[in-house]
């Protein structure tokens, strides 16, 4: 797989870039042309860069700088882990480079606007959608931000999916390649569009996560229709799965099961405690004999109405798929998706928000057009069509985002982090990470802890 990933960087290079992106591309690292990316001061930041396969460090490296005259630079006060980062990590999205700076979710405070920005100024809060639009094309008009015709440029995307997403912070040359958010400084391309200001009642620790698990949960669950009376059943427990349960009681669901096991467990004992109306299913408790979809059918004649896929592919749950995932036969496992597939009443709606980048095997197609299942690629979430409906409920306190948080880290140990998270350790689930420019934690949230 990671052969894939680099012979990929080859292939783009021969192929070259298409003509359709009106921001500057592969700016992952302001060292890679000092003159044309780094700020003129010599500034240094701290950054988190990918390594290799398996392997991330906190760096030493040069502060961005204006490149376009819609950029904004912002001075990080919060940013976080998330479970696509760990793809990155393993090397399971193509086109990584080393000493890209990783990180698409990020708030923090503007240091400097472009000449162009008209609604931004020095010392305003914001947060940075994880998406970079341009806020003009057909999609953005739209406010599908996350499929902005304009800010990637990358060939093999297009061929691969017949189409391109948007360029996006932190998240290989393949969509873009941007300088993510995982550092001191991060230069955001279209500043008016890609940041919200958060409001004086609404604290790092809340608004942060309008960057991207907030309203990536928000779009699972709507995209796939979840409504009044309906029985919902997810399948993974961490920070995505845990909002959408708690969003799917917002939208009326009458239960809903979590599913999870394995050395993540735990984390269906923390989603009981914030939220007690949801049910939870430990597949690594099942007796021999009994699989997932036939406990959920116990539990629920028919099986669920809903299945929320908020895991990812990359994970094999059995030897055959754990080997052609390992010899490159297959990018992604379709184990959770056919579970889910066989698991949903006849009519049944499955919504996949976990990230699949490629081709799988053993895919379950004849249960899906039999039995007349809706399965919904509910793609990467549009940020700018939720963030500022999911701000409202943050402050009316409707949506509680703290309900995930459960530590606090410094910056200059997010390679250490990363290693934690990847192994599901310390019961990690979502972590706030702080800066030099962060203020001190927020009333009721967790206070910083170290690994040194």
């Amino acid at each position: 797989m990671a052969a894939t990933a680099q012979g990929a960087n080859f292939l783009e290079k021969a192929l070259g870039h298409g003509d359709n992106a009106v921001v500057e591309q592969d700016v992952t690292n302001p060292s890679r042309d000092r003159e044309k990316y780094a700020d003129p001061s010599g500034e240094k930041m701290k950054a988190l860069v990918w390594n290799g396969k398996n392997s991330v460090q906190v760096d030493e490296t040069f502060k961005p700088k204006i490149i376009g005259d819609k950029d904004v630079i912002v001075k990080v006060t919060g940013s976080t882990i998330c479970g696509s980062d760990l793809h990155l990590l393993h090397g399971a999205v193509v086109e990584l480079q080393k000493g890209d700076i990783l990180g698409h979710e990020f708030c923090g405070k503007v240091e400097s606007v472009g000449p162009a920005v008209n609604s931004l100024h020095p010392g305003d809060r914001v947060v940075a959608s994880f998406q970079i639009a341009c806020g003009e094309c057909m999609y953005c008009q739209r406010k599908l931000s996350s499929q902005c015709e304009r800010t990637n440029a990358n060939t093999i995307e297009n061929i691969m999916y017949g189409g391109r997403t948007a360029g996006m912070f932190g998240y290989s040359h393949f969509t873009g390649g941007f300088a993510g958010g995982q550092a001191e400084y991060a230069r955001v391309p279209y500043g008016d569009v890609n940041l919200l200001k958060l409001p004086n009642d609404v604290p790092d620790e809340k608004g942060l996560y309008l960057s991207d698990v907030l309203s990536t949960s928000w779009n699972c669950v709507v995209d796939t229709g979840v409504k009044e009376g309906d029985v919902v059943a997810i399948w993974g427990a961490g920070p995505i799965g845990q909002m959408c349960a708690e969003m799917s009681f917002m939208r009326g669901a009458k239960r809903v099961i979590v599913i999870d096991g394995g050395p993540a467990a735990w984390r269906l004992d923390l989603v009981k405690e914030k939220t007690p109306k949801a049910e939870t299913l430990n597949y690594t408790d099942l007796p021999r004999g009994t699989s997932v979809t036939s406990k959920l059918k116990e539990m629920e004649h028919g099986g669920p109405d809903v299945a929320l896929e908020c895991v990812a592919g990359e994970y094999a749950k059995g030897w055959a798929h754990y080997f052609e995932l390992m010899l490159g036969m297959e990018t992604d496992t379709s184990e959770i998706v056919n579970e889910m597939i066989t698991s949903v009443k006849n009519y049944g709606r499955c919504g996949i928000t976990g990230v699949y980048v490629g081709f799988t095997n053993h895919f379950n197609i004849g249960s899906l057009m039999e039995r007349g299942i809706r399965l919904i690629g509910n793609g990467q979430a549009p940020v700018h069509l939720y963030w500022q409906d999911l701000l409202k409920m943050i402050q009316d306190g409707s949506l509680d985002p703290t309900i995930m948080l459960s530590h606090r880290v410094d910056l200059s140990e997010m390679d250490t982090l990363y290693q934690k998270f990847d192994q599901r350790a310390d019961h990690l689930q979502k972590v706030f990470v702080q800066t030099k420019f962060s203020d001190p934690p927020a009333e009721g949230t967790p206070g910083l802890i170290s690994w040194k």
